[in-house]
This record gives C-alpha cells, structure tokens and sequence, in this order.
C-alpha cells in the first residue's frame, strides 16, 4: 500500500463515481479487487483512480458495462491495435443512433396524439386510446387515426 493511498470516500469524490458503483464494479470484476488496510478498509491507489475514472468518462459516453470492460482490457494492452477500438466505439455510435431514431418516433407520435387530443372536458382521448390497443394494434390504429379530422375522437368520427 502506497503512501498516496485513499479510501473509498476519497476515491468517489476524486472520480465522481459512488462508493456504491465502486464496489458494484468490483463485485463484477469491471475492477480488481482494492488493497485492504489492516482492518479491512478498502485502498486505492494512482491508477485505481485512473480507472475509475476512465469508466466514469466511458458511463457519461453511455458505454455498457460490457463494452467498458472491452475498452478497459484494450486500455491496459499496451501492444493493442487502435482497430479494435475504433470498432468498439463506431459500434456504440451505430447504438446510439438506432436509440436516438426510436426516440425521435415515440416523439413523433406522441406529438400527433397530443395534438389530436381536445384537451377538454370530454372524456375522450386519443392518447389513451393507442395506449389502450396496445403494441400490436398502434401501427393500425395510428393509420386509421391519422384519417380522422384533428381534435375528434373515433367515438365522434
């Protein structure tokens, strides 16, 4: 154990990661096991931190625990090609957009719920209506619904 060693606490406030994930990446094996002290404290040093801190940058770019664990072993290997990755990275960017594309659908059609609901006292909705088909009826339903008028119900068309 290194003069310049912290505990678990110090280790979260220096990395911005909690001492609960600190543990959990330990427990999983993202991590090594930390040096103990005489009454069992866990330790970390320099490059503990380091570490830690590159899975906390790898968590904020919305890595997986998988694809981190990749990256962290293609870290530590020296003698690594950058291939492997830039693979890594292009295939969480593909991830990326196929999941920003999904989002902008559910986007979409919320917006057009929204905007064909009244909003009043009636009881009728449109929203909860394709919520209440279900997933396997909303791409009829939203077909069908897009032919009625703004504001209407398929009670009322």
């Amino acid at each position: 154990m290194s003069a310049q060693s912290v505990t678990i606490g110090e280790a979260a406030r220096a990395t911005g990661v909690s001492a609960k994930m600190i543990r959990y990446y330990e427990e999983t094996g993202l991590l090594g096991a930390a040096e103990r002290t005489a009454s069992g404290y866990r330790v970390y040093g320099e490059s503990e931190l380091h570490a830690l801190r590159f899975v906390r940058r790898a968590r904020d770019l919305g890595f997986s625990m998988p694809e981190i664990a990749e990256l962290l072993a293609l870290w530590h290997d020296r003698s690594r090609a950058s291939a492997g990755v830039k693979a890594v990275a292009q295939a969480h960017v593909a991830d990326l957009r196929r999941r920003i594309a999904e989002l902008e659908s559910m986007a979409r059609t919320l917006t057009d719920l929204a905007e064909r609901c009244c909003g009043d006292s009636r009881p009728d909705c449109p929203i909860l209506d394709d919520l209440a088909a279900g997933p396997v009826e909303r791409s009829d339903q939203i077909s069908q619904s897009a032919k009625r008028p703004r504001g209407r119900s398929s009670a009322q068309a």
